[in-house]
């Protein structure tokens, strides 16, 4: 157990009621990276920890009320959350290392490794890994080691909005989307953390941001993209083809296999998404092609190699084809600040829309769902619509 600090300011009741009233607590060094605070209230006063990460951040939490008034600490709710100067640094000294939390289970995860855990989990599922990292980046060092059973909605909330000023609604969703899962599959493994309110609360989606940044470009642009594609590279230019014809998705896309190319009519039988929860049933679905793809597509490597690979044989990674794709739309005379690879999977399913092809046939092959579809392209859904009921209309 470790030693008690003694402190003239915070240990005699007397001394801390001379403290002003104020949000900023009055913090004393307890241990190594820990410290006790006390803010002073108009009733009762508050013990707070402040507890460093290691890496140049902190946390803080109230731990209980200073035994400062009789009759205020009475009409509390919890006697045990009433502490003398004593009792909240021995406190202090459990919550800072997860001591009141620990059982046979072992130490309290944080939110840092929960995410490491999380991705694990994914990589074994063969899921897309990705939907764990993303909020990695944007933790700060403190949060990202703060145990995820002493989060609270107000720093979860915080941390959302701070990233406002830099990103669009729409990113900052998948962000918090990507951190709730995180969160949802410690609670999952650990009965001990029982506050996911603070991130259902905290972390909810910013409406009406689905629309946000879906860049469609005509048919006449799609083919200048391709075009100075295969010529910077031939198997990029075949891997910007089959974004720019099927819409899908470049992480589905870089699994495509030899054997995934079927003839007589010419398809491609596209690997479903790793997104959203579960196993899903089906693994593949069959996308049209034209004939002129289906031929630069055709091979004779071993039907089990991946189709869509390097000029040295290696497969793609997105750090391959990102920067390349900006590249590659500078060619074209577009703006890549504006343009990017997805530009290609958004243009396809207003291409489609817009020929007329039911939004279920469009989900089907886009790997998405009606519901999503109008959601985000609602406008040009709206637009077609318009258009079909032009035919109807009576002339008198």
């Amino acid at each position: 157990m470790a030693r008690s600090v003694r402190s003239n300011t915070l240990e005699h009741r007397s001394n801390r009621l001379k403290l002003p009233v104020e949000r900023k607590p009055t913090f004393v060094k307890i241990g190594d990276g820990i410290s006790l605070g006390y803010r002073r209230n108009d009733t009762a006063g508050t013990w707070v920890l402040r507890c460093a990460d290691g890496k140049g951040g902190n946390w803080t939490k109230s731990i209980g009320h200073a035994d400062d008034f009789t009759e205020a600490n009475q009409q509390a709710t919890d006697a045990d959350d009433i502490l003398t100067y004593f009792q909240a640094q021995k406190r202090a000294q459990k919550v800072a290392t997860g001591e009141h939390l620990q059982t046979s289970a072992g130490k309290p995860i944080t939110i840092g490794e929960a995410i490491d855990r999380y991705e694990h989990d994914l990589r074994l599922r063969g899921q897309e890994t990705r939907n764990a990292q993303r909020a990695r980046g944007r933790l700060t060092t403190a949060l990202s080691a703060k145990p995820i059973a002493l989060l609270t909605m107000k720093e979860l909330r915080d941390w959302r909005d701070a990233m406002s000023p830099e990103l669009m609604p729409a990113s900052i969703n998948r962000i918090t989307n990507s951190l709730k899962a995180v969160l949802n599959y410690a609670a999952e493994q650990d009965g001990r953390i029982t506050n996911s309110k603070a991130w259902k609360d905290g972390l909810k989606l910013i409406p009406d941001a689905t629309n946000s940044r879906n860049v469609i470009l005509s048919d006449d642009e799609v083919r200048k993209i391709v075009e100075a594609a295969r010529a910077m590279d031939r198997d990029w230019g075949l891997f910007v083809e089959v974004a720019a014809v099927t819409g899908a998705r470049p992480s589905e896309m870089r699994r495509l296999l030899v054997e995934d190319v079927l003839p007589d009519p010419p398809r491609l039988l596209m690997p479903v998404s790793r997104k959203g929860r579960g196993d899903k049933k089906v693994k593949h679905r069959p996308i049209a092609i034209t004939q002129s793809l289906a031929d630069r597509l055709a091979s004779n490597r071993s039907p089990t190699e991946l189709l869509l690979v390097k000029s040295n044989g290696k497969p793609w990674q997105i750090r391959d084809h990102t920067q390349r794709f900006k590249n590659t739309v500078k060619r074209a005379g577009l703006d890549p600040a504006i343009v990017t690879l997805y530009a290609l999977r958004h243009s396809a399913v207003v291409r489609m829309i817009l020929k007329g092809i039911p939004l279920r046939v469009v989900a089907a092959n886009l790997d998405t769902s009606v519901v999503m579809l109008e959601r985000t392209y609602s406008r040009h859904i709206a637009d077609h619509t318009d258009a079909l009921a032009r035919r109807a209309l009576l002339t008198v």
